[in-house]
């Protein structure tokens, strides 16, 4: 597909802040039609999120959670473990070290579900999505500053969260939908086990 008519190419770029992990530019830009704009947008290195699955002891699915401030927002946020890769990081070691970093859990198997982009009119934001199940419990690691609570629901819960705007987090309400295809058998992840370093 040919998307040369829709290109917007770079003139001019000005770096208008950086941070400890985000940096804002502000771009000139030609349009396809020959006019100018302007754009500007946050550089972000990235992030992973799991959805950790965990079966109780009479079989039952239960999903782990955290309950976590968040400053931009006011308030606390329900959402899935997630956290930014480090660079040079790849991303299936970010959720394997977020997971137990913020929940305390590792697991034995893994299955990558796939990328968003949560932001893309003003952010290079990908987030990695990956499911975790066989959960081996453990203890947290969390990060200077960081403070947040870990819980279980089943999906059911989710689903629901998700329509009455309980969970508003975007990546968190992609990956209950995810999980409700996977559950209701339209989508098979491709579950690999941890190999032991």
């Amino acid at each position: 597909m040919d998307d040369h008519h829709l290109v917007e190419v770079k003139q001019t770029s000005v770096e208008v802040y950086r941070g400890k992990f985000l940096t804002a530019f502000r771009d000139d830009v030609g349009l396809p039609d020959g006019s100018r704009s302007v754009r500007e947008y946050i550089l972000h290195p990235g992030a992973v999120m799991v959805v950790p699955l965990l079966q109780d002891g009479g079989g039952a699915m239960r999903v782990v959670l955290e309950r976590q401030y968040r400053y931009p927002m006011g308030r606390t946020m329900l959402e899935f473990p997630a956290g930014k890769l480090d660079v040079g990081e790849p991303p299936f070691d970010c959720a394997q070290r977020e997971l137990q970093e913020e929940t305390g859990y590792t697991a034995n198997e893994w299955a990558r579900a796939g990328v968003i982009h949560p932001v893309i009119s003003y952010s290079t934001e990908f987030i990695e999505v990956w499911f975790a199940r066989q959960l081996v419990p453990g203890v947290r690691h969390l990060d200077a500053g960081e403070f947040l609570d870990v819980l279980t629901a089943p999906p059911s819960d989710l689903m629901r969260w998700s329509m009455d705007g309980t969970i508003t987090d975007a990546k968190t309400i992609c990956g209950v939908l995810w999980l409700q295809n996977m559950l209701a058998g339209s989508w098979s992840p491709d579950w690999q086990p941890v190999v032991k370093r």
